[in-house]
């Protein structure tokens, strides 16, 4: 009889240890997700705030710069529940700014347009990098908490349910090209 407790009493101490591991697991990809959504929206603003320095330069066409700026403003003061459509909206108008290499030649061109055009071909660069370290980590939480364990012991807690961040992160080729 005492043997038998104990083993119940070790297995059930075992159990709330691979619970108690798993509940850890968790939080520490939500603690990553939380990072890397800071590394994401800290990309993204310097993108928007780049593009937006871009085309009050002077250096672009006016009308390339007027949709430039309203894309990039639209970015910078969107909502969360809109943000995913004016980020995309943003790549777009990067794309078709910088559609052709002319364009790009005529802003290296300018003065200090050299070092515009590289930081903004080195921020365009490293969105789709934030979105897919963010996308990564969130696709990690939502495979564990799909597990049972985690939804019968209810070990996420209050934790809101991840959600990807998906958007068009396109770079312009031409400028991409250019600043290599």
């Amino acid at each position: 009889m005492t043997a038998t407790l104990i083993w119940i009493l070790v297995a059930l101490v075992v159990i709330g240890l691979y619970l108690s591991w798993t509940a850890g697991r968790l939080d520490r990809l939500h603690a990553r997700i939380d990072a890397a959504r800071a590394a994401l929206d800290a990309q993204l603003l310097r993108r928007a705030s780049v593009a937006q320095e871009l085309a009050t330069s002077g250096v672009l066409d006016p009308a390339a710069s007027i949709v430039l700026y309203e894309a990039a403003h639209a970015a910078r003061q969107a909502v969360e529940e809109q943000r995913e459509v004016a980020e995309s909206e943003l790549s777009q108008a990067l794309r078709a700014v910088f559609a052709e290499a002319q364009q790009v030649d005529a802003v290296r061109e300018a003065p200090g347009g050299e070092e515009a055009a590289l930081e903004l071909a080195e921020a365009v660069r490293r969105v789709p990098m934030a979105r897919r370290f963010h996308n990564d980590a969130v696709r990690a939480a939502r495979a564990l908490r799909r597990h049972r364990k985690v939804r019968w012991f209810r070990l996420a807690g209050h934790a809101p349910f991840p959600m990807a961040f998906e958007m068009d992160d396109e770079p312009p080729t031409a400028l991409t090209e250019r600043a290599a």
